[in-house]
């Protein structure tokens, strides 16, 4: 029998008998057994047999699995099939690409394809700006990845990171509308990453950088922003970053405390941890420490990292060493881009009053919100399940649909300031509070808000290379 076990939902085919056993009896089997059934469909009836799907659910003390092995302990039911409802939404795979226009006749077909299109293309050749006008290039972004670090499943390779990529596309296009195509490399060379890249570039408006392990992701990014005239953006750094410092604008309104006097524990040297640093440093954060597993990162010390010695160099002012125990001893606030259950309530007891702690590692923050819910003066996760979730979904469409709309040739630092203030913004003073100090990503203030500052920074440092009408 196939296993379900990491589902939680699934559609249960069942024939029954209706002489031996009442539906009634099923569905009760089913609840005692700790699923909830959301959905009835009647397959087939007949005067002895009734065939029924039964869309089924389990919260998180609940086992699908459990449920499916203990069905057949029923008389007089049989179990016909299993769906897993959210195998069910991948099969064939969950975008597609549809035409603008219909071709309906021959004078359609002449004009999209030969011989009248061969003009277009003359154009371009002409002017290669022009692609901007006359193809899909102004609204559309490559998702690439190499599969060496998806989610939080690790190095799975490119064929089981597709349905992730897949997943990036459908948030480009349901949040800003921003058409994105999944590419998934067969490589872990970065040369030949960086090369491949570069020879797709000309058909996409910007490159969003997925699930590339560090520290490659950082010569990678940085390569092709040199090299590229379009914006190149690592998501996993930058996105996590900019999230971040919207909820930590929101949170320090909630304790009272000013973003210039609070220390900083980043619990995380990683590529997402190395990016909220470096955001923080430009929004004026003065004291930062940075902790890996050796510790806390100082530039006492040399590191066989190259991005652990630019970060000694950048943190750490008072060149301290130690655990990380020892670093959140005051500390105001804590970033955790680590690993589920390394932080214990003692530590947060001991940070200074009205501690802000931000536990991201996923699927288990670094201690549980219910442990220290009683202590902490505001308290984020990276989960959906908890208030305050610090999702990537909030940055990454908004600020590529104001990077596409100005033509901006890069994503710089004063543009994720400027995106991270406007998902700040988008909740109003009287709405915060130590609970809600991001807003949700159906809130559809988020990208216009966003749009609007991500390119007026770009207009004002210089790298929007077309002014959209409302503007100028």
């Amino acid at each position: 029998m196939k296993s379900f076990m990491g589902g939680k939902s699934v559609i249960l085919r069942l024939e029954m008998d209706t002489e031996k056993i009442r539906f009634g009896e099923v569905a009760n089997f089913i609840s005692q057994a700790g699923g909830d059934i959301v959905a009835i469909d009647v397959i087939q009836t007949s005067k002895n047999v009734t065939v029924r799907d039964l869309t089924i659910t389990v919260g998180e003390s609940g086992h699908i699995q459990k449920i499916i092995e203990s069905i057949p302990q029923l008389s007089g039911v049989k179990l016909v099939n299993i769906s897993d409802r959210t195998f069910l939404l991948h099969l064939g795979g969950k975008i597609a690409i549809t035409s603008k226009t219909p071709i309906q006749n021959r004078d359609d077909l002449s004009r999209v394809y030969t011989p009248d299109v061969a003009r277009v293309c003359l154009a371009i050749k002409e002017d290669e700006n022009k692609a901007y006008s006359l193809t899909i290039k102004r609204n559309t972004v490559a998702v690439v990845s190499d599969g060496t670090a998806v989610l939080g499943l690790g190095d799975i390779g490119p064929y089981a990171a597709m349905p992730v990529m897949e997943g990036k596309a459908m948030l480009f296009k349901q949040f800003a509308d921003v058409d994105a195509f999944p590419i998934c490399l067969d490589t872990k060379d970065t040369e030949e990453i960086i090369r491949s890249i570069k020879a797709i570039a000309p058909g996409f408006g910007g490159i969003n950088l997925e699930d590339i392990s560090s520290p490659r992701c950082f010569e990678i990014e940085e390569r092709l922003r040199n090299e590229l005239d379009i914006p190149v953006f690592h998501d996993d750094q930058h996105g996590t970053a900019v999230v971040l410092y919207a909820g930590l604008i929101s949170a320090l309104k909630v304790v009272g405390k000013s973003i210039k006097d609070v220390r900083v524990v980043v619990c995380g040297i990683g590529a997402a941890g190395i990016a909220c640093t470096k955001i923080l440093l430009a929004a004026g954060v003065k004291e930062i420490v940075g902790v890996d597993r050796e510790g806390m990162i100082t530039a006492d010390r040399v590191y066989d990292n190259p991005m652990w010695n630019w970060y000694a160099s950048k943190t750490n002012p008072g060149r301290k060493s130690g655990t990380l125990q020892e670093a959140m001893v005051g500390a105001d606030v804590f970033i955790g881009l680590s690993a589920g259950g390394i932080l214990k309530r003692e530590n947060v007891a001991t940070m200074a009053a009205d501690p802000i702690v931000f536990a991201m590692a996923n699927p288990t923050p670094e201690i549980m919100p219910q442990e220290v819910e009683d202590i902490v003066g505001v308290m984020a996760t990276g989960r959906s399940d908890f208030p305050n979730q610090i999702n990537n979904v909030l940055c990454f469409p908004g600020i590529f649909r104001a990077a596409l709309d100005c033509r901006a040739s890069e994503i710089n630092e004063e543009m994720k300031l400027a995106a991270a203030e406007a998902i700040a913004d988008s909740i109003s003073d009287e709405e915060r509070d130590r609970f809600y100090i991001i807003p949700s990503p159906f809130n559809t203030k988020v990208v216009k808000k966003m749009r609007d500052s991500v390119i007026r920074a770009a207009m004002a440092t210089g790298v929007a290379r077309r002014v959209p009408r409302e503007y100028r």
